[in-house]
């Protein structure tokens, strides 16, 4: 049992440590260059990948979750008129 773990688990940390040892090294190179405008274009370029990988995804259907949205508020409004008649400290 435990050989097995160890058949995927070293596999997936090597992985790991491959993918993140090259983003390591994207963010090195820009360190290492002379002139200071290409240095700060390059930090420029990494900024603006970062940016485009973090921007939010537009959800696809947005009239699909409006009507979620609206049943959702329905389904509260009913809770709370059925929660309004309970006496509380009678």
């Amino acid at each position: 049992m435990n050989s097995t773990v160890l058949k995927f688990a070293l596999p997936a940390l090597a992985a790991f440590a491959i993918s993140t040892s090259s983003a390591a090294a994207v963010e090195q190179s820009c360190r290492f260059i002379q002139a200071k405008a290409e240095r700060e274009a390059c930090y420029k370029r990494q900024e603006d990948e970062l940016a485009a990988k973090r921007k939010p995804v537009a959800p696809a259907n947005d009239g699909q979750a409006l009507d979620t949205l609206r049943q959702m508020r329905q389904d509260d409004d009913a809770v709370y008129r059925s929660i309004n008649n309970i006496c509380r400290g009678c």
